[in-house]
C-alpha cells in the first residue's frame, strides 16, 4: 500500500518525467516533424525536411521527442528492426507516429528479432497511427508481439491511441502458460509506483494471422491491490486468423469494447488451450456492444463472448455470434479461490438483445470433455446472471454426435452459480434440445419463447425478487435495434425477430 507521506515528493519527480504533470503553463513550443524515408533518406540528414529526410528506426529511437512532435514515415517504405521511441506529448500536443507521401502504410517489421515490432514505454499523449507491423521469426517465440504499450513506475499514464494499424504474421507462441503471443499488448505495472492507463484508445486497426491472441493486456487484477486502468475504449478493429483470444481486458474498469469484428479463428490450438472471443478477466463494469465473433475454433472454450473470472459488472449486449466451436457465451469463475484476495467472485452478468446463430457445432471430440459445446456454459461461483431478450437460431447440426446443450450449468472447483435469470427469450429450435441445471441455486427460466416439443425447460411463472427491479429497467426498443444493426437487408432475420 501506498504511504501518501513518503511518496508524494517522489511522484512528482516521476510524474514529470513519464507523465508530464505539472501546474505551470509553459508556453507551447514550435511543433517539429521529423521525415523518414528509408529508400532516399541519410541519419546524417537534418531530418525536418522530406528531401532532409532520416532513414533509420535506430536514428528516430535516439531521439527525445518533444510535446506536439511528428515522426512521418513516408509511404511504400519499409522498415528492419524495432520502433522504440522516447518523450513525453502534452493535453493538446500529442507525440504522433504516422505516414507521410501516400496511401500504402509504411512496413515496420521486427523479423523475430525483438519481442515487439513497436514498442511504446513510458510515454504519455502519443498516438500510433497509419503503419503496417509485422514480427515474424523463424520459429514460434513466447512472449512475441507486434506492439506492445508499456507503462512502468509512472503514475497515471494518459492518451495512447493506436489507429489504423496493420498488424500481420506475428508468430507468438500458442502455449498462453509459457507467455503466448499477440499483435497488441498493453500491460501496466509497477511496486515503487501505481502505474495504470486512463485513456487507451485502440481502433480501426486490423490484425490477421497473429498468435497466440489478438489484443490483452497485464494489470493490476488482485482485489487487495486494485488498482485498474480507465478509459479504455477498443474499437471498431477487424481480427482475421486469430487462433486465441480476440479481445480480452484486464484490470480495468468501464472498459468499452465495441463494432469489433473477429472472425476466421484457425484450429490449431492443443488440446490444453483454453480460448473465446471477446472477454474481461479482472476487470469491472465492461461494456461489450455491436460486436461480432464467429468462427472459433478453440479446443477448450471456443464460445463467441465470455464473462470470466473476478470481474464485476459484464455487460454484453447487441453482439452477433455465430458458427463458433463451443457455443455463444460462458460465464465462469474457479471456486477454489473465490473470496480470497484475488477472486471476489463472478458477479452481475448482464446478457440481452444479443444475437446467436449456429453456434455450439464443435464437430469432433476433444481431450478434455468430448463432444462438450453447450450453447452457453455456466460454471463456478457466479453470481446474479441476466440473461434476457437474445436470439438464438439453431439449425440442423451435421453430425448426431454433436453436442445439443442450450445451457450447461456446472461448477469450476467449488460452488454453483447461484441467482440465473433466463426470460423472455426467443428459440427457433429444428431439433430437440437440452438444458441441464445441476446444483445451481435459484435458476429461473420465465416467458421464453420456444417450441415446447424441442426442449423440456422447467420454466417458473414468476419473476424472481432479487430481479424485479432490473426487470422493469430493460430496454424494451430491443428487436428494433437488433434489426438496424446487423440484419438491414435480410428479410428472414427481420421475420424471425418480430415474430
Amino acid at each position: 500500500m501506498f504511504k501518501y507521506t513518503l511518496v508524494l515528493p517522489l511522484m512528482a519527480i516521476v510524474f514529470l518525467g513519464c507523465c508530464n504533470k505539472t501546474n505551470q503553463k509553459q508556453p507551447a513550443p514550435a511543433s517539429i516533424t521529423y521525415y523518414v524515408d528509408a529508400d532516399n533518406g541519410s541519419d546524417s540528414n537534418s531530418g525536418l525536411k522530406p528531401e532532409k529526410a532520416f532513414a533509420s528506426l535506430a536514428k528516430i529511437n535516439k531521439l527525445t521527442l518533444k510535446a506536439g512532435t511528428h515522426v512521418l514515415f513516408k509511404s511504400g517504405t519499409s522498415y528492419t528492426g524495432q520502433l522504440k521511441p522516447k518523450g513525453i506529448g502534452k493535453p493538446g500536443q500529442p507525440i504522433v507516429i504516422a505516414r507521410y507521401g501516400g496511401d500504402e502504410r509504411p512496413v515496420i517489421n521486427a523479423a523475430g528479432m525483438h519481442k515487439s515490432a513497436v514498442h511504446i514505454y513510458n510515454m504519455a499523449y502519443v498516438e500510433l497511427r497509419d503503419l503496417e507491423i509485422t514480427n515474424s521469426g523463424a520459429e514460434r517465440e513466447n512472449g512475441r508481439r507486434g506492439v506492445i504499450v508499456e507503462a512502468e513506475n509512472c503514475g497515471k499514464v494518459k492518451h495512447i491511441i493506436l489507429n489504423n494499424l496493420f498488424i500481420h504474421d506475428v508468430n507468438g507462441s500458442l502455449v498462453k502458460s509459457e507467455g503466448g503471443g499477440s499483435a497488441i499488448l498493453w500491460k501496466n505495472h509497477g511496486d515503487q509506483y501505481i502505474t495504470t492507463f486512463d485513456s487507451l484508445i485502440i481502433e480501426n486497426c486490423h490484425l490477421k494471422d497473429c498468435a497466440r491472441n489478438g489484443i490483452n493486456a497485464r494489470g493490476y487484477t488482485r482485489r487487495d491491490n486494485w488498482h485498474p486502468s480507465t478509459n479504455v475504449i477498443i474499437r471498431n478493429n477487424l481480427l482475421e486468423g486469430i487462433p486465441g483470444d480476440g479481445i480480452v481486458p484486464i484490470g480495468t474498469d468501464g472498459a468499452l469494447i465495441e463494432y469489433n469484428v473477429m472472425r476466421d479463428c484457425p484450429d490449431i490450438l492443443s488440446h490444453a488451450e483454453a480460448a473465446a472471443g471477446i472477454w474481461p478477466w479482472s476487470a469491472d463494469n465492461t461494456l461489450i456492444q455491436f460486436n461480432e465473433v464467429s468462427g472459433h475454433t478453440a479446443k477448450w472454450d471456443g464460445q463467441g463472448f465470455d464473462s470470466d473470472w473476478n470481474c464485476i459488472n459484464t455487460t454484453i449486449q447487441y453482439n452477433y455470434s455465430h458458427d463458433n466451436y463451443g457455443g455463444f457465451l460462458l460465464i465462469c469463475n474457479k471456486g477454489n479461490t473465490i473470496n480470497t484476495p484475488s477472486n471476489v467472485g463472478t458477479k452481475n452478468t448482464i446478457v440481452r438483445y444479443n444475437i446467436s446463430v449456429n453456434d455450439g457445432i464443435r464437430p469432433y471430440q476433444t481431450e478434455r470433455r468430448g463432444w462438450f459445446s453447450p450453447c452457453m456454459h455456466i460454471s463456478g461461483p457466479v453470481e446474479d446472471n441476466f440473461i434476457h431478450h437474445n436470439l438464438f437460431v439453431f439449425p440442423v447440426k451435421e453430425s448426431a454426435d454433436i453436442d445439443r446443450t442450450f445451457i450447461q450449468m456446472d461448477n469450476w472447483g467449488g460452488p454453483w452459480a447461484n441467482k440465473t435469470l433466463v426470460a423472455n427469450n426467443h428459440m427457433k429450435f429444428i431439433e430437440p434440445y437440452r438444458m441441464f441445471y445441476g446444483e445451481s441455486k435459484q435458476t429461473y427460466c420465465i416467458d421464453n419463447t420456444f417450441e415446447t416439443s424441442m426442449m423440456d425447460l422447467n420454466s417458473s411463472t414468476e419473476i424472481p425478487f432479487w430481479a424485479k427491479d432490473y426487470m422493469n429497467d430493460y430496454d424494451e426498443n430491443w428487436k428494433e435495434k437488433m434489426i438496424e444493426v446487423f440484419f438491414k437487408n435480410d428479410e428472414e432475420m427481420k421475420s424471425i425477430l418480430n415474430r
